[in-house]
């Protein structure tokens, strides 16, 4: 599994692509890739749960969804993740 955070800057301009993020969330959520999504309460930026088999795999993700290319959101960094309970 991997954890990918985000960081948002105040740029409003960003939220024009969350509805086409969402999207593609939810439709990698029904296929399996990603566990769980969602913004950090202050929306600053937001954390993603993704079980895929390797950094490739969250790349091709990443790249597959122009919000990531959008300056105000930033991934702040990726980590691989070993949970001990699911």
């Amino acid at each position: 599994m991997y954890i990918v955070e985000l960081a948002f800057s105040d740029d409003p301009d960003r939220l024009r692509a969350r509805a086409a993020h969402r999207e593609l969330l939810a439709e990698l959520h029904r296929t399996g890739k990603v566990v769980m999504a969602g913004p950090f309460a202050d929306d600053t930026g937001a954390l993603l749960v993704l079980d895929v088999a390797d950094e490739d795999e969250v790349s091709s993700i990443l790249a597959a969804d122009p919000y990531y290319e959008h300056p105000a959101v930033t991934v702040v960094r990726r980590l691989e993740w070993s949970p001990i309970l699911r």
